[in-house]
């Protein structure tokens, strides 16, 4: 069973944007999302992806990810999937033998600004960049399926 480990942080400032590579547009959307898992379509770049990963809080879940035709996903985006999508940039950041990806939120959930981080095994160690804040990983408000439903601009403490 493929595997996601992702461990997730808030931003707590800019100076991740001095090591970051060229930032990749997305937009996806979410065509269902139950208690046991999320179906979700995305664009990225001139890439698209139907994605279906567990609804299970924390940093290991159950994920499948299969290469889709770009007229599908536009047509799935634009009339199947809830709205608001899901607007960010995501750049990649390349800290202490880690790749760090960092999500810049638009839309509905403007001012969010998150870095996730993919490992091999739960208790794999990492440093943390000075610029990563508080760890938001068994946090279900900071999942893009939560945002969907509860944009970060309606939330009263935005912490």
């Amino acid at each position: 069973m493929p595997l996601e480990i992702e461990r997730k942080f808030l931003v707590k400032d800019e100076r991740w944007r001095e090591q970051a590579q060229d930032g990749v547009l997305m937009r996806q959307g979410y065509l269902s999302g139950t208690e046991r898992a999320s179906v979700r379509v995305r664009l990225c770049g001139d890439q698209a992806h139907l994605n279906i990963k567990s609804a299970t809080l924390g940093v290991r879940r159950s994920e499948y990810d299969y290469e889709i035709p770009l007229v599908d996903a536009l047509e799935m985006l634009d009339h199947l999937c809830e709205k608001p999508l899901i607007e960010k940039t995501r750049y990649h950041v390349r800290h202490d033998h880690h790749d760090w990806e960092v999500d810049v939120f638009g839309g509905d959930n403007a001012g969010l600004v998150v870095a996730e981080l993919e490992l091999t095994h739960e208790q794999e160690s990492f440093a943390l960049p000075p610029w990563v804040g508080a760890e938001v990983s068994h946090d279900p408000r900071y999942y893009n399926v939560c945002l969907v439903k509860h944009p970060y601009k309606l939330w009263k403490d935005q912490t």
